[in-house]
């Protein structure tokens, strides 16, 4: 008997978009609904009453909590993407996905956002653990309802959340130092540039820098890091001034590790005549820093799979709550080293999923 995974699979397109259809629930484009049409006709498909009375039956409610994107930083748009394609694929099961966004640089939007989603009570939560002490609070709140809960991006120690949802900060970090090292084999000074911001909050941050540190400790490498510390990304003229005079006053800097997705910005602050006598390595395949990483003002990127990421979390809560599959504590995505060389081949299931709802 064919199934929805068949016909998703004849017309290259994901099983949310043929339940879509299937179901008329509207969101697909007119070429692409009369593709799958065509073989669901040509395949003689129906749907299978009993599965679909079991799915009404069995209704389980994901909320999600993460970072608003915007065109100056659109890393979270990628994990959304992955949400939302995985809400489709897993609808026939009974999963219902709700999705709350709140402005990561606000702790009161935060914390103001969870109560808005406690209200929607939720079977589960994947939430992004942007704030330590508010995340504590709604930690105790989710555990008081005995709500399960998942991080996602960013784990932090001392939660009981049943699973973790990410990338490997501190190996990712170690790769970029490995990276740095056979780039410029001969430097002996490379610049880590971070926000503030990032310092205060993001232990995925800290853990990069460990990471690309210990690459140079563990491998007996002369070379050292010396850390220029802003307080923010954003391209001011201050931020500008900042790092054009740090790179003057040490000229022996031959690399730049940014920890973060906005390398994009560094690269708009460099003089040129700077910046080309110097590799940079950054995160994350941000429209922007593809720009960069294509125009070869950026070395390398690497990296999180933000997309796999949103997908994996809402799969992996799918099946503790229809089957009591327990999860792995951690789930570390594939750790993917761009070059402008490779860059067009990464992220296709977002890239597809997006075509398809347009």
């Amino acid at each position: 008997m064919i199934t929805i995974k068949d016909i998703a699979k004849e017309a290259q397109v994901s099983e949310g978009t043929v339940d879509r259809v299937i179901h008329n629930r509207g969101g697909v484009s007119k070429k692409t609904e009369l593709k799958i049409r065509e073989i669901l006709d040509r395949h003689n498909f129906s749907v299978n009453p009993i599965a679909s009375a079991l799915a009404m039956k069995n209704k389980h409610t994901i909320a999600t909590l993460m970072p608003k994107h915007n065109a100056d930083d659109l890393f979270w748009k990628s994990p959304h993407m992955g949400v939302l394609k995985a809400a489709d694929d897993l609808k026939t099961f009974g999963i219902q996905v709700n999705n709350f966004t709140f402005n990561q640089y606000d702790a009161h939007s935060y914390f103001e956002t969870f109560k808005t989603l406690l209200e929607s009570e939720p079977t589960a939560v994947i939430m992004v653990p942007n704030f330590s002490k508010e995340t504590k609070k709604i930690v105790a709140l989710l555990e008081d309802k005995n709500i399960p809960y998942l991080f996602l991006n960013i784990d932090i120690d001392g939660f009981k959340n049943m699973a973790f949802v990410g990338q490997d900060s501190y190996n990712a970090g170690y790769i970029a130092g490995k990276l740095m090292h056979f780039s410029s084999p001969n430097a002996e000074t490379f610049l880590i540039l971070q926000a503030r911001h990032n310092i205060l909050k993001n232990n995925a941050v800290s853990n990069r820098i460990k990471g690309f540190n210990d690459y140079f400790l563990k491998n007996n490498v002369s070379s050292k890091s010396q850390t220029l510390k802003l307080e923010s990304l954003d391209n001011t003229v201050e931020t500008k001034e900042k790092i054009n005079s740090y790179l003057i006053e040490n000229p022996e800097i031959k690399g730049i590790f940014v920890p973060s997705s906005r390398i994009y910005i560094t690269v708009d602050c460099i003089e040129n005549k700077t910046l080309e006598n110097i590799k940079l390595i950054g995160f994350d395949n941000t429209p922007q820093n593809i720009e960069c990483l294509l125009n070869d003002s950026v070395s390398f990127l690497i990296s999180q799979k933000p997309f796999d990421q949103g997908y994996e979390a809402v799969r992996i809560l799918t099946d503790y709550l229809v089957q009591n599959k327990t999860p792995n504590s951690k789930t570390f995505l594939p750790i993917d080293i761009l070059i402008k060389e490779n860059v067009k081949y990464n992220e296709r299931s977002e890239y597809m999923f997006e075509s398809e709802q347009s």
